[in-house]
C-alpha cells in the first residue's frame, strides 16, 4: 500500500500512513475549520485504529466544558489566540487519551474582524509528545478560502511535527 501512498501523495494519505505505522492516536479540537480537519484525515482507509474523535467547539462554552479551556484564558486573551489554541490541543488529547492532536480556532468572516484580530486571522495547534507548537496564519479570501487554507496548513504543520520527531511512513 505504501507504493499507492508514495504516487498518490495525499497528505490525508501520507499522515494516515505515519499515524497506523507508528500505533499512535489521534483527536481534533476545531473552531473556524468546523470539521475540516478531521474530515481530511478520516479519507485514509483504516484510520479507524488511530483516529479517536473530533470535536467542534465553536462556542466558548463548548471550548470550556468540553476541552477544558480556562474561562479565564478566554476572557484574557479571547477565543482566537495562542493561549486558546494551546488548551484546545492539550484538553482533547487529555479527555479522549490520544497521543496527538490539532486544534484550531480563527476567524474565518466575512464579519468578526477587528484591527487586531481580523478576518483570516487563524492559530493552529499541534500536541505531539507532552509539547505543544502552536502558529499564527493570516490568510486573505473569502470564508471558504480561509476554513480550507487553514485546514491544509494545520495537516501540512501536523505532517512537519511527525517527520520532526522522527515518525516516518
Amino acid at each position: 500500500m505504501q507504493e499507492d501512498i508514495i504516487s498518490n501523495n495525499k497528505i490525508e494519505y501520507i499522515l494516515g500512513e505515519i499515524l497506523c505505522n507508528n500505533n499512535l492516536t489521534i483527536s481534533t479540537a476545531e473552531s473556524c475549520t468546523g470539521g475540516m480537519v478531521a474530515a481530511k484525515l478520516i479519507a485514509y482507509p483504516g484510520i479507524s485504529s488511530s483516529f479517536i474523535e473530533g470535536v467542534v467547539t465553536y462556542s466558548n462554552e463548548a471550548k470550556i466544558r468540553r476541552l477544558g479551556v480556562k474561562k479565564e484564558t478566554l476572557d484574557i486573551y479571547g477565543a482566537v489566540s495562542q493561549e486558546t489554541a494551546k488548551e484546545m490541543a492539550e484538553g482533547i488529547a487529555r479527555e479522549s487519551n490520544s497521543n496527538v492532536s490539532i486544534a484550531t480556532t480563527g476567524i474565518a468572516g466575512p464579519g468578526g474582524g477587528t484591527s487586531k484580530k481580523p478576518v483570516g486571522l487563524v492559530y493552529i495547534a499541534v500536541h505531539l509528545n507532552n509539547k505543544t507548537i502552536i502558529e499564527k496564519c493570516n490568510f486573505n479570501g473569502d470564508r471558504e478560502y480561509v476554513r480550507t487554507s487553514a485546514t491544509n496548513y494545520a495537516l501540512q504543520m501536523f505532517k512537519r511535527e511527525l517527520e520532526n520527531a522522527g515518525y516516518r511512513f
